[in-house]
């Protein structure tokens, strides 16, 4: 049994509760691939206006958790008070998150200064499975990390970190998205895509099991449109997309629909 198509819709910090209950009505009435996974992100605002609202089948993510369950976190949520607010899924990992807030490849410790980094991701990744979500992780290289031929190591690098605190994979979904490529128009070749995400796929298999390689769904992310998702869904490697921007548009349908 093959990989089921999964497309994720990430709206970022983006969109007011007329503007998302606009594409909550657009996704409700299009006719969507039935073989296909669908899940939205909305801003945290938002989460239950879209769980209230989406038609069955189509199911809805945090943008982010903390990895602590309660405690004095101003401004945070945990995995706990997502799950208990009829939220199945959560992104970790997302390249803008760890450039921006700086959740990058530092060393965890105890300060939030030093918890920053890939171990930190894997923690938060950790607390949702633990939670009972189900986590798209986020993983990518830089152009300057891409210029250097070093997208393979980092890549491997952010997955290793999580695979030191996971064991089981089967509620993971993995989102490649080389970080030159998010939001600038410019988007890898399919053969890049498939490159990394065939090198993916063997570092599962090799690092955490045959079976985890076989059964895990790697999406492709970083400006996918409805003009580039069809070829990309044909390579072997390539189980779907995280959408950004165009998850805001009409033509999140077609992207939707691009393994038909």
């Amino acid at each position: 049994m093959g990989r089921q198509f999964f497309v994720g819709g990430n709206f970022k910090m983006n969109g007011t509760i007329k503007s998302i209950t606009s594409i909550i009505e657009n996704l409700n009435t299009a006719k969507l691939d039935e073989k296909t996974e669908v899940v939205i992100a909305p801003p945290a605002l938002y989460l239950l206006l879209a769980r209230e609202h989406l038609r069955e089948g189509i199911e809805v993510a945090a943008q982010n958790i903390f990895d602590k369950p309660n405690g004095a976190f101003t401004g945070e949520v945990s995995a706990e008070q997502i799950r208990d607010s009829g939220i199945g899924w959560v992104l970790a990992g997302h390249s803008e998150r760890r450039v921006i807030l700086g959740e990058d490849d530092k060393v965890s410790g105890v300060s939030m200064k030093k918890r920053r980094g890939s171990a930190f991701v894997a923690s938060k990744t950790k607390a949702a499975l633990d939670s009972g979500l189900s986590v798209i992780l986020c993983v990518g290289e830089t152009l300057e990390q891409r210029e250097a031929d070093r997208t393979i190591e980092v890549v491997t690098h952010q997955l290793q970190a999580v695979a030191n605190t996971v064991d089981d994979w089967s509620k993971i979904v993995i989102a490649y998205e080389p970080v030159w490529a998010i939001g600038t128009g410019k988007v890898a070749t399919t053969a890049q895509a498939q490159e990394v995400h065939a090198a993916i796929r063997h570092w599962l298999s090799s690092k955490v099991s045959p079976e985890a390689a076989a059964a895990t769904r790697i999406l492709y992310g970083g400006s996918v449109s409805e003009k580039n998702c069809r070829e990309l869904a044909k390579q072997d490697d390539i189980d779907g997309f995280l959408v950004g921007g165009a998850s805001l548009k009409p033509a999140f349908v077609d992207i939707i629909n691009s393994h038909l």
